[in-house]
């Protein structure tokens, strides 16, 4: 708060609500980005004491589920909360080669390829992952990412499975997760009833994954778990939705895209499609309109 003075800034934009308090207490507009509901010991106080003060404010969720879940639980006026969706940087997924040429360029295998790309946390769905690899042994499977602890776990537990058709990268830097995701004819999102996060909870009910953005700029084929906050941007038309961790209706999805090219390139071309709005750029300028 005290740089954005020195800077004198036009507002401040923050993710903690002590920023934002502080920033209201020195007189400056606050927009506050908020990933989830105030959590923890203070987080509810300090919640309703941002609401509390004077001031030019406007509260950021990420997704209508988490809004309303403010909404209700600490009555807050509709006109403070603008529903305020992750992005993509969409200039990195521009002009990608075709499957086999990123599979080429990584020294991939060069079958049809079936991936996934973020954290190994559980709640993402890892066993479904090696449940499918098991039964598409004629398909390559590529997991991008991961903390070297779960990395070296689940290479153990695929090498007690005796599956050679996943190949694990471990972290790669973040511009070089396009060309991963390029490599692959489908992207699964197989998340769980229980979605864990880094700093642990629960965040089935308000969640906007990353890789779901990532996923729709991509030009792939995706298959994702069922779960509503997933609908506020995938639907039948731009995904396959599955239940969660229902390995029989996953399996199935699978086969029929990895036998449908044109149905897997029609599903791809419409979430790319529906994933033009959701720059960063177009992001802050919605989150700014009318401020």
């Amino acid at each position: 708060m005290r740089s954005a003075r020195r800077l004198h800034a036009d507002l401040c934009y923050v993710w903690l609500l002590q920023a934002g308090i502080f920033s209201l207490l020195a007189g400056l507009p606050v927009l506050i980005e908020l990933h989830g509901p105030p959590e923890g010991r203070f987080g509810p106080s300090l919640f309703r004491l941002f609401q509390r003060l004077p001031g030019k404010k406007r509260l950021l969720p990420i997704t209508h589920a988490l809004g309303s879940q403010i909404q209700s639980r600490y009555h807050t006026a509709p006109d403070l909360i603008r529903i305020s969706p992750n992005g993509v940087d969409l200039d990195q997924y521009s002009s990608l080669p075709g499957p086999a040429s990123a599979r080429s360029q990584l020294g991939l295998p060069d079958k049809l390829t079936i991936g996934y790309t973020g954290h190994l946390y559980p709640g993402r769905g890892m066993s479904l992952l090696v449940e499918l690899a098991r039964r598409f042994p004629q398909l390559s499977f590529l997991w991008v990412g991961g903390r070297p602890e779960d990395v070296h776990l689940w290479q153990e537990n695929l090498s007690a499975e005796k599956l050679r058709n996943v190949t694990l990268t471990g972290f790669v830097q973040n511009s070089q997760v396009p060309l991963y995701q390029a490599a692959c004819e489908v992207l699964l999102m197989p998340y769980e009833t229980v979605i864990t996060g880094s700093s642990g909870g629960d965040s089935t009910s308000y969640a906007s994954p990353m890789k779901m953005f990532e996923y729709m700029a991509s030009d792939r084929a995706i298959i994702s778990s069922d779960l509503p906050v997933i609908r506020e941007l995938l639907n039948s038309s731009n995904a396959m939705l599955c239940p969660p961790g229902d390995v029989e209706a996953w399996s199935q999805a699978l086969a029929r895209l990895v036998d449908d090219e044109s149905g897997r390139n029609s599903l791809a071309r419409q979430a790319w499609q529906d994933i033009q709005g959701y720059s960063w750029r177009e992001r802050a300028c919605k989150a700014l309109d009318g401020f």
